[in-house]
């Protein structure tokens, strides 16, 4: 029989097609015999999820209307079905797999690729194939050929999918019930609007409120420092003593203890210069990646992660999904033999330190199921690069440009520390000369970058000229996040830690979120309404500031909690721990919010006036008028516009609109909220078809359209 390919979606399977010679079929390709394959081999491919958990309703008709009297949701099994839109793709699927005895799991190679492969596979009914699992890291041909040579069997696929499943349905029961539960309590405060959680993204709102809270509560005090600018022989310099106060007088004191007059000269007691170095660079991982980017261009992480996608797509990059920075000796070896392209690539050749591979850089203890972001032994032409967008360019040569920096020289600088006297005073200076740019040369300097500066020849006992002043400064608040640190914020759990120099994030420690999650969950925030982001700069809004003023003081506004549990996560995928077990967790949890919450929100005073209502919007003197839930995306509301009905959040792309007439019949409110709420009308009387006979039937919503029903 001939094995079937499950890819995760068209381009994958297109770029495994590439590694053979196939044969185009309707949703599948046939591979012709060859050595990996001797039968020929099908592949076929997901549209990303073809299978998705039912919605509450399947499991119970009361769950159907939001009440609190109808939580909490709690199926006592999960099931799934087709997901909207794809049955006919799903059929091919089955079709293929249910006629095999070999299935090859070629999905991405993470948790949810196993999660779309297994959802997949078990929704088909198949049973009993066996299941291989192809493990690569990159799209080029001769990887793509290799990896189907070696596949391996599917034993820690199995153990991502259990990670998976659990956090598919861990995050389906924190959304179902808390959305609920905090819509309509703040529902009862006046509040008109949907509030979504999640298990990651409500703490992740709940950090960037922590951070505006601190900025708007901030208080701003003076203090006062002794300042000098000391001519020498050789050139001036800047001098400072450490004395900060919050009072001028203190200031004036100390120098007239000393002495001190504005042109009091002064003498150098102490002058040290000590060598330094900085190593290049560790590789990049996708967070880093996305860091970097932000700093440098403003991308947004989720447009660096798409773009990367391309890249890896194109073949040119590895796999971007990445939280290793290192990489195993087999990369190392071919990058080594390519050094030379890659420096024509950008246009910088430099002579090669050294060709021996560096702990680092290379490590593979330190590389799970992926490592670090590299190029790809396929160097674009330069017509391939002429069709690049800016964007791909500048991360495609930040990776090469990184890469290449393993292979160069340290940045060799020497620090100056000086010591001038004045009256028994000490002013401290501290300068900067570089003495070989080593690595850096491969980087552009950015311009938020600011060196010490170069001293000028000094000697010890030089007697200086002096201009010394008192300076008055303040403290400043701290900064707003912008979208690049608020993935480094995430993933250090809230502890903002970024290395100008390297952006290098921290050591592994609990984060929020997965480093392919990151970035969605950032847009998925800004969707809801939580957040806005304005040059960079990401903001709460008010609807974000009445959700953390209703979450504080309970574990949703917890990041350390939600970090422990992806920590948990983390512990079923390599087989450590149950995801039963988690599911349990996830029920008490959701048991203690349905306990805790109501008391909490009543003692809270929530100003609902802040959060205008989403049916405010009106088309001249016309009202917009709630009609029911959106049944599309969830989120929104179907609001009576004039003429049709329509989703409330169609700026954020949802599509579903109900016309105002169908076949020459006027559609009431309460016949699109039956559509809504029970996907279909009573019988209707006094459609008129096209040969203008009228007749009566129902309408049942089917895929976001409308279809008749006949009795």
């Amino acid at each position: 029989m001939k094995p079937v390919i499950i890819a995760e979606k068209p381009s994958q399977a297109k770029a495994y097609a590439d590694a053979f010679s196939v044969r185009k079929q309707e949703g599948f390709l046939e591979i012709t015999p060859c050595p990996t394959f001797p039968a020929g081999a099908y592949i076929t491919w997901g549209v990303g999820h073809l299978v998705e958990l039912k919605e509450p309703h399947a499991y119970n008709p009361a769950w159907k209307r939001w009440t609190l009297g109808s939580l909490p949701i709690l199926p006592d099994r999960y099931e799934f079905q087709v997901a909207k839109g794809k049955f006919k793709q799903f059929q091919i699927v089955k079709k293929l797999i249910r006629g095999t005895d070999t299935v090859i799991n070629a999905c991405d190679v993470d948790r949810e690729g196993s999660n779309i492969f297994y959802s997949i596979y078990y929704q088909t009914g198949a049973r009993n194939q066996t299941i291989k699992r192809l493990w690569i890291n990159s799209l080029e041909v001769d990887e793509v050929r290799k990896g189907f040579a070696n596949l391996r069997d599917n034993r820690k696929d199995l153990q991502l999918y259990e990670e998976a499943k659990a956090r598919q349905i861990s995050d389906w029961l924190v959304g179902m019930n808390a959305s609920r539960l905090y819509t309509l309590l703040l529902k009862a405060k006046g509040v008109q609007e949907v509030f979504p959680i999640g298990r990651v993204q409500t703490p992740t709102v709940y950090l960037i409120y922590q951070r505006q809270h601190e900025i708007e509560t901030f208080v701003s005090e003076p203090f006062f420092e002794v300042e000098a600018t000391f001519k020498a022989e050789h050139g001036t310099y800047k001098g400072k003593a450490k004395a900060k106060e919050p009072k001028r007088e203190i200031i004036q004191e100390l120098l007239a203890k000393h002495g001190i007059q504005p042109n009091s000269p002064g003498v150098i007691t102490a002058v040290t210069h000590t060598d330094k170095r900085t190593p290049p660079p560790q590789l990049h991982s996708l967070s880093t990646l996305q860091a970097t980017a932000n700093r440098r261009w403003k991308m947004s992480p989720a447009n660096v992660l798409k773009t990367m996608q391309g890249l890896y797509e194109k073949k040119l990059v590895t796999y971007p999904r990445t939280d290793a920075r290192h990489i195993t000796p087999n990369e190392f070896a071919y990058l080594k033999d390519q050094v030379g392209d890659y420096q024509q690539l950008i246009g910088h050749p430099f002579p090669i330190a050294s060709l021996s591979p560096k702990k680092r850089y290379v490590d593979s203890s330190k590389v799970q199921e992926h490592y670090a972001i590299i190029p790809t032994k396929k160097v674009p032409t330069q017509a391939v690069q002429g069709r690049m967008s800016p964007l791909e360019r500048n991360l495609y040569e930040e990776v090469v440009r990184t890469t290449l920096a393993m292979f160069h020289t340290d940045y060799l600088y020497t620090e100056t520390k000086v010591t001038t006297d004045v009256n028994g005073l000490p002013f401290f200076t501290t300068g900067k000369t570089e003495r070989d740019l080593g690595w850096k040369a491969l980087f552009q300097r950015s311009k938020d970058e600011k060196d010490e500066p170069a001293l000028p020849p000094l000697r010890m006992q030089e007697i200086v000229q002096s201009a010394i002043g008192i300076k008055e400064g303040k403290t400043m608040p701290p900064k707003p996040y912008t979208e690049g640190q608020l993935i480094a914020m995430m993933k250090t759990c809230g502890k903002l830690v970024e290395d100008k120099e390297e952006t290098d994030i921290l050591k592994e420690i609990e984060g929020l979120g997965t480093e392919a999650t990151r970035s969605g969950i950032i847009e998925t925030i800004k969707k809801h309404g939580y957040i806005t982001v304005s040059k960079n700069i990401v903001s709460i809004t008010e609807k974000g500031r009445v959700l953390c003023q209703a979450i504080e003081g309970n574990l949703l506004a917890s990041p350390s909690m939600t970090a422990k549990w992806e920590t948990y996560l983390r512990k079923i995928g390599n087989g450590e721990g149950s995801g039963q077990h988690f599911l349990d967790n996830t029920s008490k949890f959701i048991a203690k919010l349905l306990d805790d919450v109501p008391k909490q929100l009543e003692a809270k005073p929530i100003d609902a006036t802040k959060v205008p209502p989403r049916q405010s919007k009106s088309r001249g003197s016309y009202q917009a008028v709630e009609v029911a839930p959106c049944p599309a995306c969830k989120t929104g509301m179907i609001l009576a516009r004039k003429g049709f009905y329509g989703c409330s959040n169609y700026k954020n792309g949802c599509k579903q609109t109900f016309p105002g007439i169908f076949l020459k019949k006027k559609l009431t409110s309460a016949q699109v909220k039956l559509l809504c709420t029970k996907g279909k009308t009573n019988t209707i009387k006094g459609f008129t078809a096209n040969n203008g006979n009228q007749f009566d039937a129902s309408l049942a919503l089917e895929n976001g359209k409308l279809n008749l029903v006949f009795q």
